[in-house]
């Protein structure tokens, strides 16, 4: 039991640490939170249910809806926000819930207001065991595959040419454009990895639900924003322990809470992160530069 609930804990931290770093990453660079990066979830979970009506494999439809997510925002950075450059954070705000809200309505009239079945394979829905402890395929998958995203784009931040330009741009954007380098590439490969991540966490999320629905990736981008407002916002580091430590915190509180105070769980959880600010107003782990609005 309690090996299942760490795991659980785990596998919906990743989760929640993918989308906050996504938001993280153009946060850092753009100055923008962009709040339709739920839409892009959506998106990549519509695409996977998509690509298997068609009859694509499992491994191939995951690759076509991830793909999808990362494709989508690089064309939303591109239609929706690269006109607004240099225009207020207000503006930036108001354009990213336009979007979230028209991508929204398109899910909901184009498609289906109803959640819809993914038919996902046998073998995520079984559970494997060790000794007395059981322990599900889909959250261990769900750990893996969060900690090989995190350990890739850290190499890719550190190791490329584009990802210390973009680790430079997040500290002084000005200066690396001084250097020659384009700002257009720079924020297009922000948004290009902010789509990936988005599109990993709703496949981990769908393999948790086995359906998808026109407001699947509203909860946990908000819970993400959380974690990372939490972490330190900007902070790529602080994005990914604040995905983790809301995760665990939200598992441990579902596993301890009494029936009749089990409800207000969010409540609870939101309190703490009131605390967690009133205490360290930057987040646990600060960007070095720092930005509030």
């Amino acid at each position: 039991m309690i090996a299942q609930q760490i795991i659980n804990a785990v596998s919906l931290g990743g989760v929640y640490a993918l989308l906050a770093l996504g938001l993280a990453i153009v946060f850092s660079i753009v100055g923008l939170i962009n709040f339709a990066h739920g839409e892009l979830m959506t998106l990549s979970g519509y695409a996977l249910l998509a690509a298997l009506i068609f009859g694509l494999p499992f491994p191939a439809a995951v690759l076509v809806a991830v793909s999808c997510g990362a494709l989508a925002a690089v064309a939303m950075e591109r239609v929706a926000f690269r006109p607004m450059r240099g225009a207020s954070v207000t503006s930036l705000l108001l354009t990213s819930f336009a979007v979230s809200s028209l991508l929204k309505v398109v899910f909901q009239n184009g498609i289906s207001a109803r959640p819809q079945a993914v038919a996902m394979p046998g073998w995520m829905t079984g559970a494997f065991s060790f000794g007395d402890f059981t322990i599900g395929v889909g959250p261990s998958i769900s750990i893996v595959v969060s900690a090989l995203a995190l350990i890739a784009l850290e190499v890719f931040l550190r190791r490329s040419v584009t990802g210390t330009a973009m680790r430079a741009a997040a500290e002084d954007f000005n200066v690396v454009r001084l250097m020659g380098i384009p700002a257009s590439r720079i924020i297009a490969t922000a948004f290009l990895l902010s789509g990936l991540l988005a599109g990993l966490a709703a496949m981990l999320w769908v393999a948790q639900r086995a359906s998808v629905d026109p407001l699947m990736g509203f909860t946990p981008v908000l819970k993400a924003f959380i974690a990372a407002v939490v972490g330190g916002l900007g902070s790529l580091p602080g994005a990914v322990a604040g995905g983790f430590l809301l995760g665990v915190i939200e598992v441990l509180l579902q596993a301890t809470l009494p029936a009749a105070v089990a409800p207000y769980r969010d409540a609870i959880v939101l309190s703490g992160v009131i605390a967690v600010l009133l205490v360290r107003p930057q987040g646990l782990i600060p960007a070095v530069r720092a930005q509030r609005s």
